[in-house]
């Protein structure tokens, strides 16, 4: 094969990649899940099965982190909010929303959301929790109806034990506490349900940041 020869098969070659390249970017706007991690934490409606399904085919070769994010939120909203009927059944979907989940993480890690939706899966499977939730504090900022599900997570969970966590709970409990008119039954319903270092630690930044409100939660 002779040196034009080879330049066309290369070009040839290059431009079918291309196209197909293209052609999978297309259809990921077309079947993307609309749906964040933030999403999931804030009462959005997850998409339908048949819609995940769509997702779920690109969302197995794809390394478009957006994609695969939506696609893990999803997958997760659909298991949080639409479990199956039998233990089963439940324990397989979550396995899968987790691998969904850490499948979006390895191409993009810098999703405190979705690292939260990791430890939220993980703590209805009754595993460790810590490792995520930390990693959902040290990636950024969350909108506050994320730091609330964190509060949530943090207090009925191992995490309340864990040093570091605790201190950067503060800051989710006191942005819950900025908005009480909203978050107040909230916050004692969360109390009600805390471990015993889950509440030592609502009732130890209350006592600081909002004296009255530490004492509503001493009567639960």
């Amino acid at each position: 094969m002779n040196r034009l020869s080879l330049l066309r098969v290369i070009g040839i070659c290059t431009a079918i990649v291309l196209a197909l390249h293209a052609g999978m970017q297309f259809y990921a706007d077309l079947v993307r899940p609309n749906f964040r991690a933030s999403d999931l934490f804030s009462g959005e409606i997850p998409p339908e099965k048949a819609g995940l399904a769509a997702g779920g085919v690109l969302a197995s070769v794809s390394l478009d982190g957006d994609l695969l994010a939506n696609y893990a939120a999803a997958r997760a909203a659909d298991v949080l909010h639409r479990p199956s009927t039998d233990a089963a059944g439940r324990a397989s979907e979550n396995k899968a929303a987790q691998a969904a989940v850490v499948a979006a993480l390895k191409i993009s890690p810098i999703r405190p959301a979705l690292w939260l939706t990791l430890g939220t899966l993980q703590a209805q499977a009754g595993e460790v929790v810590t490792p995520a939730v930390k990693m959902s504090y040290l990636t950024g900022s969350v909108p506050i109806d994320v730091a609330f599900a964190r509060v949530r997570t943090v207090t009925s969970s191992a995490a309340a034990t864990d040093e570091e966590i605790k201190l950067l709970a503060q800051s989710d409990i006191r942005a819950a506490l900025a908005n009480r008119s909203r978050y107040e039954p909230l916050l004692i319903a969360a109390y009600v349900q805390a471990t015993p270092q889950g509440k030592a630690l609502l009732l130890d930044t209350t006592k600081i940041t909002d004296p009255k409100f530490n004492e509503i939660l001493r009567r639960y």
